[in-house]
């Protein structure tokens, strides 16, 4: 009896840790519709938004239907509804090489329970699934230090800023200093570098320099969606942010402009380097 006892506990055990590898999450459609309601959008961005710092190995997307509709009509609609998630995960910063499935599989068929709860369930069957499966630790080893970051000729550092060494058409990119998924706030540990940048700024007053915001992983180069406007402007909210707060450290409004590149020059690697700003050297002037 002990034994069995053990057996069922190692048994549940092993299947919770199997459970807690993926996270799933659901999004309910209008009857005959595909577009993603508003409240049921705000609820995918929370979903998105939990994802942060979470090692993912791939994004499962499945559209559904109620059992109303000829079989054609629902494996079309269902494939539209499981599309319709993906552009909001794409237009999110979520990297589209970790979505191998966007699947629509047609109608559910009606289990009924009682009469009145008919709508209802057909409701709940007009839905997308989307299931998250995380890496599975892998054993650590001794990792050689990588820069997966190219670095072009006219690529320079703050330090050349400090010693004189930039001229007009020069780019600094501020290393270390990366952004929330989806937000123009900065993510956890990267004010620390922008402060020193602001105190470099300040000192070096003849640099005259146009600060260039970047996002990751959206579609055909368009920008993405900045979750707290809701606008598709996410790339120039970060470098905007960049300018009000060397603006306020007391860098000179006449010597900096911001602008957003959307993902017109992705950097390659992991998506965080991507959510980045540089800073163009546009003019240097000669020292007072």
């Amino acid at each position: 009896m002990k034994k069995t006892v053990i057996y069922i506990l190692l048994f549940l055990g092993s299947f919770c840790a199997l459970a807690q590898e993926k996270l799933t999450h659901e999004v309910y459609f209008e009857t005959d519709d595909f577009h993603v309601l508003s409240t049921e959008e705000n609820r995918l961005l929370l979903f998105i938004s939990g994802l942060d710092g979470i090692d993912i190995e791939k994004i499962s997307i499945y559209g559904f239907c109620d059992d109303r509709g000829s079989q054609n009509y629902n494996l079309a609609l269902s494939q539209k509804r499981a599309n319709a998630i993906k552009t909001v995960f794409s237009n999110n910063e979520i990297d589209e090489s970790l979505i191998s499935n966007v699947d629509g599989k047609g109608e559910v068929l009606l289990k009924i329970i009682k009469e009145n709860q008919i709508d209802k369930i057909r409701g709940l069957n007009r839905k997308v699934e989307i299931i998250v499966t995380k890496q599975l630790p892998k054993n650590k080893v001794e990792e050689k230090p990588k820069d997966t970051i190219p670095r072009p000729k006219n690529l320079k550092t703050t330090q050349d800023i400090v010693n004189g060494n930039v001229q007009e058409g020069d780019k600094i990119r501020l290393d270390n200093i990366y952004f929330k998924t989806g937000y123009p706030t900065l993510a956890k540990g990267s004010i620390n570098t922008l402060k020193e940048i602001a105190t470099i700024l300040v000192e070096q007053d003849n640099i005259y320099f146009s600060i260039e915001g970047h996002v990751c992983c959206t579609q055909n180069s368009r920008d993405a969606v900045n979750r707290k406007t809701n606008k598709r402007d996410l790339s120039l909210a970060r470098a905007k942010f960049i300018y009000d707060y060397l603006l306020k450290k007391g860098v000179s409004k006449r010597r900096m402009r911001y602008i957003g590149m959307r993902r017109k020059f992705p950097l390659g690697g992991d998506p965080k380097f991507d959510r980045r700003v540089e800073i163009l050297i546009t003019h240097v002037a000669e020292k007072r």
